[in-house]
């Protein structure tokens, strides 16, 4: 008995260490950067980039898009490429930043990744829209091209402006496309998703240079992005009553990630409590061209204003079934 008893024993104790190890980063398998979560049919599904660079190189390599899913913010199932730039006929180069939602059964994955120098376009940056019935896909190009070229947007003068879309559709059914570096840019869509429905605006917002992340939240509007304040980049934010503004620049929540030049922001509420995903360099072997994303816990004042994220190595508990 008493031997059985130590078995038990050891066993609890092998579990205790198990459930107390740190989550993040939440891949360790791969190089993983630019969450993109959404909730749907009770499950995180979380689309992002992924960086393939060597230790040695000096610059981004990003061959695709990946997409993992999890029930329960710990346990996270990898769906493999289900996107790459070699989907869309008119692009060429490296799979940016990117976020998926859903809307009327269907599922649309905006990306950034560069456009062939044609009669269309000059290149540079671009990006396009991806469609599928399912979150895991099969995703095909929506409109067979370009939804943003870098023709399309005149107010900065460099060719990758136009990265990093994020979409929201607002209470009344309008959506809008939010994108760019060096300057916010913002787009109403049709119900459709796939078309523009009116002129390009850019936004009047303090300390942005990228990586936009737009929600509501009890009534208020907010842009989440990377900030230019400082370098390397922190996450700031600021909020409004109106997508059409005016924005009222609220802060810093995100101080420096660890061994990463940039950071990027990805926020979703799932079973009572709030999440901010975000990547680093904190995996063996990482650094600011093999990064690795992380979640931690997101909390608000009552205001509605948002808390300093506090960035851990152990990451979230599990909620639910493990």
């Amino acid at each position: 008995m008493k031997s059985r008893n130590l078995i038990i024993l050891i066993a609890l104790i092998c579990s205790m260490q198990t459930s107390m190890k740190a989550q993040n980063p939440i891949i360790k398998d791969i190089f993983t950067a630019d969450p993109a979560p959404i909730v749907y049919k009770n499950t995180v599904y979380l689309y992002t980039g992924h960086d393939t660079a060597t230790v040695k190189d000096t610059n981004y390599k990003m061959p695709d898009w990946h997409v993992f899913s999890s029930q329960n913010m710990v346990d996270w199932k990898d769906h493999g490429t289900l996107l790459s730039p070699k989907t869309f006929a008119w692009a060429e180069g490296d799979a940016y930043a990117a976020q998926c939602i859903q809307r009327d059964g269907k599922f649309y994955w905006y990306v950034s990744t560069g456009h062939k120098k044609n009669a269309e376009s000059g290149g540079g940056m671009a990006i396009g829209v991806a469609v599928s019935d399912s979150p895991t896909g099969p995703f095909k190009d929506a409109i067979g091209k370009a939804l943003i070229t870098n023709e399309m947007t005149k107010d900065k003068k460099h060719g990758w402006d136009d990265i990093d879309p994020t979409v929201f559709v607002d209470d009344d059914g309008q959506a809008y496309l939010f994108w760019g570096n060096g300057s916010c840019k913002s787009v109403k869509l049709k119900k459709n998703m796939t078309e523009l429905d009116g002129p390009i605006t850019v936004l009047d917002i303090k300390n942005y240079i990228e990586g936009p992340w737009v929600y509501k939240r009890k009534g208020n509007y907010y842009l989440v992005y990377a900030g230019v304040g400082t370098k390397p980049e922190m996450i700031e934010y600021s909020m409004a009553k109106s997508l059409q503004g005016p924005w009222e620049y609220k802060g810093i929540i995100q101080e420096n990630v660890p061994n990463s030049f940039t950071t990027h922001p990805g926020i979703v509420d799932f079973k009572g409590k709030s999440y901010f995903f975000y990547h680093n360099g904190t995996l063996s072997t990482g650094g600011s061209y093999r990064r690795s994303i992380c979640i931690d816990y997101m909390h608000y004042n009552q205001d509605g204003t948002i808390q300093k994220i506090i960035q851990t190595t152990e990451g979230v508990a599990a909620v639910g079934k493990r």
